[in-house]
C-alpha cells in the first residue's frame, strides 16, 4: 500500500469510478475529493482545495441529489460483492457507531444523540465490513484481507413520543434494532461456493436476524443478550453455564478503557439449543419457526482480581461438535473489534465529526467518501504490526518512501518493526520498550508527515537552479 501519489490515485479511481452519477463530470469531482482526503487524511475542506473554486465546487457536489451513500458507494461495494462470490469463508463485521456535532446551531436533518444533551447532535453509522476468513490465523495472529464496505446505513434518531393509553408505540429502541434486520435485506444472496459470517455483538440478539439469516444463507455468530426460551422450557444462559468445559486455552485480547492487553486462559463448552420464537403481534410464543443453533461458552478462568474476567455466549448457525471447531467460532468473534477500529478512522483519522455541512444529506454524501479511505488507514496499520521481524521491503511502502524515513529518522529500517516504529517517531511516538506499539491514529500522523516530506523531495527533483 504505496502512499505515493501515483499509486493513491490508482487506488481511488478503482473505488469511486462507478458511483453512480447521470453526469461524468460529477463521478470526476467525487474522485477528486476522495483521493485529497486519502493523500490529507484530518485536513478540512477548505484544507484540502488549493483554488476557492474548488471549495465552492466541493460543496456543491455534496449538495446535489444525486450524492447519497449508495451512488457513490456504489463502484466499492461491488467491487466488495465480487470477492464474497469467490470461493471461501467471509466474515461480514457488523456494528454501529454514533457521530456525533455539538453547537448551538441545529444541523437540518441530525437528530438527538446520546442522552438527549443541549446543542448535542448526530445520526447513526451502521457498518457491515467484509473481511476474508484465514484458517491459518487460529493459532497466529495474522491480519485478514479486507475486502471493503458490504452495507452502510444512516440512520437518524427521532424525538421520543408519548405513550397513547390503548396503544403501545414503538420505542427508539425497537427502531433503532431494525438497522440489523435491513441490513440482511440489502446484502446480496451468497454465492453456492462461498461461506458468509454475519459476526454481531449483542445488539443483534434479535429473534427475527437470527432467522432470517439461515433463511437467506448467511451464516452467524452473535454474542447472547436475552435469556431465550429453549424448547424444553429451559432458559438459554442457565443451560449454556450448565454445560461441562471441553477444555482451555490461551488468547490475545485487546486492550479497553480501564483493562491492558493481556493473554487470557479460556475454557470452553458446547451446546446444542432450539430457540423457540418469542411473543410477536398475532402470534404467541413458540408459534412462529424455531431456531436450531450451537452454543458456544468462553470464560475466563485465573483472571486479574482487578480485571473483570470475560464471559461469552455466542450463538452459531453452525454445529459446533468439537473444541477444535469451537475455538474457531472464538477465534472469529474476536476478530469484531475491527469494526471498531474501522469506525475510529473514520472519525478520528479523517476527522468526520469535525465537518462543518449544514444539511445532514451533505454530511452523509461526505462520510461515505470516508468511509472507503478509512480502509487504508486500518490495512496499513495491519500490515506494520504484524509478523514484525519480516524484511522492511514488505511494508508495501516504495524504496523512495523507505530511504526518506530511513533519512529523517536516522536509522537503519531492517524490519517491518522498524518501520513501524519510524512511522509512529513521525507521529509523536516516543519509541520507549514500555510504550508498547504506535496506535493506528499516531501511525496515521507520522504518514501524513512522510507524505509532505515525499513531496518535498520530489519538488526538489523539479526545480533547477
Amino acid at each position: 500500500m504505496s502512499f505515493l501519489h501515483s499509486e493513491i490515485n490508482k487506488w481511488v479511481e478503482k473505488q469511486f469510478n462507478k458511483a453512480l452519477f447521470s453526469d461524468k463530470r460529477r463521478t470526476k469531482r467525487i474522485i477528486n475529493i476522495a483521493t485529497k482526503m486519502a493523500k490529507y487524511p484530518g485536513k478540512s475542506i477548505p484544507q484540502l482545495c488549493n483554488k476557492f473554486y474548488d471549495v465552492k465546487a466541493t460543496y456543491n457536489i455534496f449538495k446535489h441529489s444525486e450524492s447519497t451513500p449508495e451512488g457513490i458507494q456504489m463502484g466499492h461495494k461491488s467491487l466488495v460483492y465480487d470477492e464474497l462470490k469467490k470461493k471461501g469463508e467471509y466474515l461480514l463485521t457488523e456494528d454501529t457507531s454514533d457521530m456525533c456535532w455539538c453547537g448551538n446551531d441545529p444541523i437540518e436533518g441530525l437528530g438527538p444523540i446520546g442522552v438527549g444533551s443541549k446543542g448535542l447532535q448526530g445520526f447513526f453509522l451502521h457498518t457491515v465490513l467484509a473481511v476474508k476468513w484465514n484458517f491459518k490465523e487460529l493459532d497466529n495472529y495474522i491480519p485478514l484481507e479486507i475486502l471493503g464496505i458490504a452495507d452502510q446505513q444512516y440512520f437518524i434518531r427521532q424525538k421520543k413520543e408519548k405513550r397513547t393509553k390503548t396503544r403501545r408505540r414503538l420505542t427508539t429502541e425497537d427502531i433503532e434494532s431494525k438497522v440489523w434486520e435491513k441490513a440482511l435485506t440489502r446484502l446480496p444472496i451468497p454465492s453456492a461456493q462461498s461461506r458468509c459470517i454475519r459476526v454481531c455483538d449483542r445488539g443483534a440478539d434479535i429473534y427475527e436476524v437470527l432467522r432470517d439469516s439461515i433463511q437467506k444463507g448467511y451464516g452467524f455468530i452473535i454474542r447472547a443478550q436475552h435469556n431465550r426460551v429453549l424448547y424444553n422450557n429451559k432458559y438459554l444462559l442457565k443451560t449454556s453455564r450448565e454445560a461441562s468445559s471441553l477444555g482451555t486455552y490461551f488468547l490475545e485480547l485487546r486492550g479497553r478503557p480501564n483493562q491492558p492487553s493481556r493473554k487470557a486462559k479460556l475454557s470452553i463448552s458446547i451446546q446444542e439449543v432450539k430457540i423457540l420464537s418469542p411473543q410477536r403481534p398475532g402470534f404467541a410464543r413458540g408459534k412462529l419457526s424455531s431456531v436450531n443453533c450451537s452454543v458456544v461458552r468462553v470464560w475466563e478462568i485465573n483472571s486479574n482480581k482487578n480485571i473483570t474476567p470475560i464471559e461469552w455466549i455466542l450463538l452459531t448457525d453452525k454445529k459446533i461438535t468439537s473444541f477444535e471447531e469451537a475455538k474457531i467460532v472464538i477465534k472469529q468473534y474476536s476478530r469484531r473489534w475491527l469494526i471498531e477500529e474501522y469506525h475510529k478512522a473514520i472519525k478520528t483519522g479523517l476527522g468526520a465529526e469535525k465537518l462543518q455541512l449544514e444539511k445532514a444529506s451533505r454530511l452523509f454524501a461526505a462520510i461515505s467518501i470516508m468511509s472507503v479511505i478509512a480502509l487504508r488507514l486500518v490495512k496499513f496499520r495491519d500490515i506494520l504490526r504484524i509478523n514484525s521481524q519480516k524484511p522492511a521491503s514488505t511494508s508495501d511502502l516504495s524504496k523512495l518512501e523507505l530511504k526518506i524515513l530511513s533519512k529523517v529518522v536516522n536509522r537503519e529500517l531492517k524490519t517491518l518493526e522498524d518501520v513501524n516504529l519510524a512511522i509512529g517517531r513521525l507521529g509523536g511516538h516516543l519509541n520507549r520498550k514500555n510504550d508498547g506499539p504506535p496506535g493506528m491514529i499516531t501511525l496515521w500522523r507520522g504518514m501524513h508527515k512522510l507524505i509532505l516530506l515525499i513531496e518535498g523531495a520530489q519538488l526538489m527533483n523539479d526545480i533547477k537552479y
